[in-house]
């Protein structure tokens, strides 16, 4: 029963939403989410008592997406990661910590990148990074629940993190190498201080103020 690692690119991504209003609306594919092929984790025999694991930057997907106008909804990512994932059986002693560069937002449309690196939004120039640490992890609905705290531009807030588990497997290189689905996640920009929006002629807002984070996360164990 492993549960640390799904809410650690939980965090993150959740704060990659702001979007400027005049940009273009662009679907950006970035890496794709397929299903896996385990439904549940079923506690296999090869996985220890207690492991820490990496993500695979390769192979881990920090989405999220945010509405346009009342139209359509803009896709976008962050690409520079690292993090570290505690398993426990005991799901109690399972644990993430999860670090974003936000400088990496990226949404295939470079002006628009160049925003929400701006003051207006992520202002990486002096919150370079975005975080988010456990708490605890527990058991919820088949899955799991991860508690922690996220910080983005200098705000520290509450995020639960809903994810499922798969795996473990080994790969081609005997690694054990385990998945992690929290797809999807509801936070509010303006939480973090990320306000800024240019109303529409009716007063209806440009850009959504919720964004929806999508994680997928493959790790392999440490040595």
């Amino acid at each position: 029963m492993k549960v640390k690692t799904i809410k650690t690119l939980a965090a993150v991504a959740v704060l990659a939403g702001p979007l400027a209003l005049g940009a273009l609306v662009v679907f950006h594919p970035g890496v794709a989410l397929g299903a896996p092929r385990f439904l549940t984790w079923q506690g296999d025999q090869s996985m220890p008592d207690q492991a820490s694991f990496t993500p695979d930057p390769m192979h881990t997907s920090v989405g999220f997406e945010i509405g346009h106008l009342g139209l359509s909804k803009v896709q976008g990512r962050f690409t520079k990661f690292t993090g570290h994932i505690v398993a426990n059986k005991a799901v109690d002693g399972s644990s993430v910590e999860f670090t974003i560069q936000t400088d990496s937002v990226d949404t295939a449309v470079p002006p628009r990148d160049a925003d929400l690196r701006s003051a207006n939004f992520f202002d990486v120039a002096n919150y370079p990074e975005m975080v988010y640490k456990s708490s605890s992890i527990r058991k919820s609905h088949g899955g799991y629940v991860a508690d922690g705290t996220l910080t983005l531009k200098g705000v520290s807030k509450p995020v639960a993190i809903p994810f499922k588990v798969f795996g473990p497997i080994k790969d081609f290189q005997g690694k054990q190498r385990i998945g992690i689905l929290a797809d999807p996640i509801t936070i509010k920009r303006s939480d973090f201080g990320m306000a800024y929006d240019l109303k529409m002629p009716d007063g209806s807002e440009g850009v959504g103020d919720a964004v929806t984070i999508r994680l997928s996360v493959e790790a392999t164990q440490d040595k």
